[in-house]
């Protein structure tokens, strides 16, 4: 029996402010540290796709929003290193209950509302291109593949 392929599975919330998107600053993750995400995290065993998006929204930055008011926006196939592939859920939202804050102190720096069409020079690149994704209706992106170019 030959081994089926596996892919992590990622949920990211894209925070609609206005002209704005919340981002946040990693630290202290030995993944990233110093660069800019979006609340996103691993979809957990027995939780559906939106509800984990919520879990984690929830989670990293104290706001609340029902994963009915998830938007779909973009999935993203990327890859990351050669025995590591992720498959990445991107959802917006303008509704949630709460004023976002930093609840993870210990792995994140702070928290940045910034313009999606001028991300800062430090925001990954797989965050990055999810929000281009959102930007441009692009339902799916292929990124980071050797010899992969194209979205669809």
């Amino acid at each position: 029996m030959t081994d089926r392929y596996t892919a992590t599975i990622d949920v990211h919330v894209i925070l609609e402010r206005a002209e704005e998107i919340l981002l946040l600053e990693r630290q202290n993750t030995g993944y990233c540290d110093g660069m800019l995400h979006l609340p996103s995290g691993h979809l957990e065993d027995g939780e559906t796709i939106p509800a984990g998006a919520a879990r984690e929204l929830a989670e990293e930055t104290g706001v609340h929003a029902d994963p009915a008011d998830l938007r779909l926006v973009a999935v993203v196939h990327h890859h990351q290193r050669h025995d590591l592939a992720r498959i990445g859920f991107f959802f917006a939202t303008a509704r949630w209950d709460g004023e976002p804050r930093n609840t993870e102190p210990h792995k994140c720096g702070k928290l940045l509302w910034c313009d999606p069409r001028v991300l800062p020079s430090n925001t990954i690149d797989y965050p990055a291109a999810g929000i281009n994704s959102y930007l441009t209706n692009t339902p799916l992106t292929v990124h980071g593949w050797p010899g992969a170019t194209q979205q669809r």
